[in-house]
């Protein structure tokens, strides 16, 4: 992963996680973006023991924010191996419940892209397994071939 960690990012996560239920998109998509890019950093358990705080923005009303938020999952996966399950078990879920949403495809896209960044970091056949076997769900065979060019 090319975030390096911070030895700062314990002073002010739990901050960062006080802007998740924010009312205002940006600062919710935003507060995402960081707690995932330091979740690397400090104690990670805090980014463990918070991820549905921090999960509940990838499945925002807003779409932009939701997808913001949604990129950047993949690197709190890379933490370990806890965090990992944590997050496939999440996106493989969200995978399924987006299905009924307006953007459903895009949605997806960005849950195969996020599997593919996270197998890229820790390759694991599993992870390659898990999004196979996502792709096959796909009832639309323009789409899965889009999936599959990930």
């Amino acid at each position: 992963m090319s975030v390096e960690p911070v030895d700062w990012a314990d002073s002010v996560v739990n901050e960062v996680f006080l802007q998740l239920p924010n009312e205002n998109n940006r600062n919710r998509f935003i507060a995402a973006q960081v707690l995932c890019h330091l979740a690397k950093s400090g104690s990670s358990q805090c980014i463990f023991r918070d991820f549905q705080a921090l999960f509940e923005v990838v499945v925002d009303k807003r779409f932009v924010t939701a997808r913001h938020a949604l990129q950047s999952m993949w690197m709190v996966a890379c933490v370990g191996d806890r965090h990992r399950k944590k997050v496939l078990v999440a996106l493989q879920e969200w995978y399924f419940e987006c299905v009924a949403l307006k953007n459903c495809t895009l949605i997806r896209y960005d849950i195969i892209e996020c599997l593919r960044k996270i197998y890229d970091e820790v390759v694991d056949a599993e992870i390659r397994l898990l999004a196979a076997n996502l792709i096959e769900q796909e009832q639309d065979s323009k789409y899965q071939k889009k999936y599959r060019t990930l």
